[in-house]
């Protein structure tokens, strides 16, 4: 399954619905994660983190959606992020 984590967009939302080490242990169970860059800055953890996770680094939240079967957020969708819907 291909497993999409876009950045948080809601107001003074910083959190990340995975980390790094969440993103390996999907990884080992042979899913594919797709995080978005940046996502993870305002916890703390950096795209190259996840990189050595195996996961991979979407350029941008169009990206994640598009390729993903399943997306996980912290937060609900947002308006903006409706049209991602399908």
């Amino acid at each position: 399954m291909k497993i999409g984590i876009p950045k948080e967009i809601k107001t003074n939302e910083n959190r990340v619905s995975l980390v790094p080490a969440g993103a390996e242990a999907l990884v080992s169970a042979g899913h594919t994660v797709i995080v978005e860059t940046g996502a993870g800055l305002g916890s703390g953890f950096s795209d190259a983190q996840y990189l050595a996770t195996g996961a991979q680094i979407a350029r941008d939240a169009d990206a994640v959606w598009a390729v993903a079967d399943l997306i996980v957020k912290v937060k609900e969708i947002q308006p903006s992020e409706q049209r991602y819907v399908r």
